[in-house]
């Protein structure tokens, strides 16, 4: 009989990438993947610590999770619980400690092992233990050497892993400490899962790394290829129309980068760079090692090789020493850039990184009230962004089923969501949504709200 699984997966679009690569790993080894946690032998929690209250918000799933899959009737078939992720690897001895329902943590840089962990598990409870296996180690191999090959059907979009971990060490960050150095994949084996995604009907590629452009992978002839090298050599893929990478630092964001935005037609108009704050006091605290001008003429340069770029960004208020003279700055350049989209989040300190200890942090209140103000201004330019769509005509890569009959959602090159949906239900229309799917047509932007778009086929 074959075992099922359920992972929910929290946090950045690297998580996501990493549930598709543990369901591969999983289905190997003859698991069946469920869309609900009810029954289920194996539930694991992937998780990011970068959001505020991560970690209880874990602990806060577990409790719930454990209700439903352990029963207190022993004689009850026990679901295994594990923790993936950031927070299993930043804090695993600590969840083992205080959640005993949890029989497995693993981190980031070993979820390639799961069976030989699930197979620990299974020793255990075989002898009539209480499975109880931790492994947060930063293995010498490369992970990517033990995984599946690409999968593809999934969906018109994938995301491939191009570059992981990070040396940049800003003060309020746990990547580096549960990520581990960068590290580059080998350009033979990116093109190899591009080249078997994109047969398998992939359109859209999402280059992924914690600082994706510090890509410095090597060719079969031993030379080093930057992220733009690597992108005019996707580019040649047959059927590949669209490329993206994320996330970015403003530190790598270099010429012959920017350069691509302007001369490479499948890269598209939208980049997701992140500030992080305005004031350079600020950003010389969080180890940014950029400062807002440098930023701004990153911004210019970009959207000179590329006049219609989109830019999304990262920010957090309340850093240790803002001042509302720093907050202002932040504002400033907020209203200098005019993002499309944007993330804005309070400062949280995160254990094990230097803000923690960090003099003047800033009350909560006032935290709270900048955010509020900081919020409203994203909003309005993000609503400023989608409004000035209306009328226009966009090339939209469809790649899912909406809520409503005839429905499908798609994106824009510029990342934003549209909803189309076909006027009749007749034979003829079903046969065209469904060719629908995975295919990019032009759409006419008929309305357009804060989050999304309306739009009609043309």
């Amino acid at each position: 009989m074959k075992k099922n699984f359920y992972i929910k997966t929290y946090g950045c679009q690297m998580n996501v990438y990493d549930t598709e690569k543990m369901t591969d790993v999983l289905e190997a080894e003859g698991y069946v993947a469920s869309t609900e946690v009810d029954g289920v032998d194996l539930v694991i929690l992937n998780t990011c610590h970068i959001r505020e209250k991560a970690a209880e918000k874990v602990y806060s799933d577990i409790g719930r999770i454990r209700k439903v899959v352990n029963t207190e009737d022993k004689t009850q078939k026990r679901g295994l619980i594990a923790v993936a992720g950031c927070v299993g690897q930043a804090e695993g001895r600590e969840i083992m400690r205080r959640a005993p329902a949890v029989n497995l943590v693993f981190g980031p840089q070993t979820y390639h092992r799961l069976p030989a962990l699930l197979g620990e598990v299974a020793d255990q409870r075989a002898r009539g233990l209480t499975p109880r296996v931790l492994d947060t180690d930063f293995p010498a191999e490369t992970k990517f050497d033990h995984l599946p090959r690409a999968k593809a059907g999934r969906s018109a979009s994938a995301f491939l892993s191009v570059q992981e971990g990070c040396d940049k060490f800003c003060t309020y960050c746990v990547v580096p400490y549960t990520r581990g150095a960068e590290f580059s994949r080998p350009v033979a084996a990116i093109m190899s899962e591009a080249e078997e995604l994109v047969a398998g009907g992939v359109r859209e590629m999402t280059l992924l790394g914690q600082n994706v452009n510090a890509y410095h992978g090597l060719t079969e002839n031993g030379e080093v290829l930057s992220l733009a090298g690597l992108i005019r050599l996707l580019a040649k893929i047959p059927n590949l129309g669209r490329i993206r990478y994320t996330t970015s630092h403003p530190r790598d964001m270099t010429q012959e980068l920017i350069d691509v935005h302007g001369e490479v037609s499948q890269c598209m108009p939208y980049l997701h760079l992140p500030i992080q704050a305005g004031s350079d006091k600020i950003l010389t605290a969080m180890n940014r090692q950029h400062g807002a001008e440098s930023y701004i003429e990153t911004i210019d340069a970009l959207r000179k090789a590329r006049p219609d770029i989109a830019i999304s960004g990262d920010f957090i208020v309340g850093f240790p020493g803002e001042t509302d003279e720093d907050f202002e700055a932040t504002l400033a350049l907020v209203e200098r850039i005019k993002y499309a989209q944007a993330y804005s989040f309070k400062f949280s300190p995160r254990p094990g990184t230097p803000a923690v200890d960090m003099e003047n942090q800033v009350d909560e209140d006032v935290k709270a009230e900048r955010l509020a103000r900081l919020q409203d201004l994203l909003n309005k330019h993000q609503r400023e962004f989608n409004d000035q769509t209306v009328g226009m005509t966009m090339p939209v890569l469809f790649e899912r089923e909406g809520k409503q009959k005839g429905q499908l959602i798609g994106r824009t090159p510029y990342m934003q969501s549209v909803h189309v949906t076909l006027s009749a239900v007749d034979e003829t229309s079903e046969q065209e949504y469904n060719s629908l799917m995975g295919d990019v047509r032009d759409v006419e932007i008929v309305t357009a709200g804060p989050r999304s778009l309306e739009g009609r086929l043309v």
